[in-house]
């Protein structure tokens, strides 16, 4: 699925709309992807007594961090990767094969289920996901993204394949057709991603900020799967990180009910590869409540689980102490990208049938993104 956040819309760079209301804004974490990786934090709040204060929260990445990177994928295509080759990094082990014949795509369109050729369908989606002034080989790797999502997603169950919005990703059917896209996508007509020899779910995001993430440090209850593991992501934009400042009061509301007493903190218990939030405890003077990663950005407003927190005291900016054990040599995992080839390599033209459900892996919840840019 695609989730909120993911979709891009700047005419000729990455631009992102806003996430919970608030504006974006550079800070130390736009330096690279390996200053990126900074310490993640307990928020070590002390009670009002203690004086008044602030929590600075530095992030990276907008969206759950899994799968294709369109921020990345745009990247890539302006260093002069291919399709294939976008494709391929970001689905480690992936290869490209042929859609079955006349597949036809049931999208929940209000209240009611449309059966949708699959290829007018991605007509439909592919501007909706990605600007249409994007460079070609971007366009081509989200279109074939978005055409494997829609026959791996299962959303509704027997019922309908997908969402008409970010539940999957955006269908606007013939309104979103252009001439650019409709290009992209007729040049990679039938194409999918597959593993193994099967179709595979294709969760993609807005921005990875440096590096994309494991699915089952993503998404509760997801198994490992070979094709969504972290990779470095060397060419982000420094758009892709963020700053946030929550006064005292702000935080304890957007936490409230995760603490008893007063706040005294979260601890950051366990991070992923790139390096998410993956496990948190909010801390209370009489008790406190462990949860997910997802679950703390969430209520903190925060685009990704990506987070460093400072706490301000004045002109004191102090960077809070982090529990997980991670370290910035740890980070990375596979990942690192052979010189762009001068022609893309030719796709598998074995046709392998849709199978349904089979092994992708569980769908993240409603509104973190996944298969569409989520």
């Amino acid at each position: 699925m695609r989730g909120p956040g993911s979709r891009l819309r700047a005419p000729t760079r990455p631009t992102y709309h806003r996430v919970s209301g608030q504006p974006r804004a550079r800070g130390p974490l736009a330096r690279g992807p390996l200053a990126l990786i900074v310490a993640l934090a307990a928020l070590a709040i002390g009670a009002p007594a203690a004086g008044a204060w602030q929590l600075v929260i530095e992030g990276a990445g907008e969206g759950h961090g899994v799968g294709m990177s369109q921020d990345g994928a745009f990247g890539l295509a302006k260093h002069g990767y291919s399709d294939t080759q976008i494709l391929s990094h970001y689905y480690p082990g992936s290869t490209l094969a042929s859609a079955p014949a006349n597949t036809v795509i049931r999208v929940l369109v209000g209240s009611k289920v449309q059966r949708v050729p699959l290829e007018r369908y991605v007509r439909g989606v592919l501007s909706a996901e990605m600007p249409s002034s994007w460079p070609l080989a971007a366009l081509e790797a989200q279109a074939i993204a978005s055409r494997t999502y829609a026959l791996t997603a299962h959303a509704g169950g027997p019922r309908f394949d997908v969402y008409a919005d970010t539940r999957s990703q955006v269908y606007r059917g013939a309104s979103a057709e252009t001439s650019q896209t409709n290009a992209a996508i007729a040049a990679t007509a039938g194409q999918i991603v597959t593993y193994a020899g099967k179709p595979v779910v294709t969760y993609f995001f807005a921005s990875s900020g440096g590096h994309t993430e494991d699915v089952q440090n993503a998404f509760e209850g997801s198994e490992p799967e070979p094709w969504l593991q972290g990779v470095a992501d060397p060419y982000e934009t420094s758009a892709a990180h963020w700053r946030y400042t929550l006064s005292s009061t702000t935080a304890a509301s957007r936490l409230s009910g995760l603490f008893k007493g007063s706040l005294r903190g979260v601890e950051v218990l366990r991070r992923g590869v790139s390096p998410r939030i993956v496990l948190a405890e909010v801390l209370g003077s009489r008790g406190g409540t462990r949860l997910s990663g997802a679950t703390l950005a969430s209520r903190l407003g925060l685009p990704s689980t990506w987070a460093s927190f400072f706490l301000r005291r004045g002109t004191s900016v102090v960077p809070e102490p982090d529990l997980s054990g991670h370290t910035e040599s740890g980070a990375g995992s596979s990942g690192t990208l052979p010189p762009p080839a001068e022609s893309a390599p030719a796709p598998a033209s074995t046709t392998v049938a849709h199978q349904g459900g089979s092994s992708a892996p569980a769908s993240p919840p409603s509104g973190t993104g996944g298969a569409s840019a989520g």
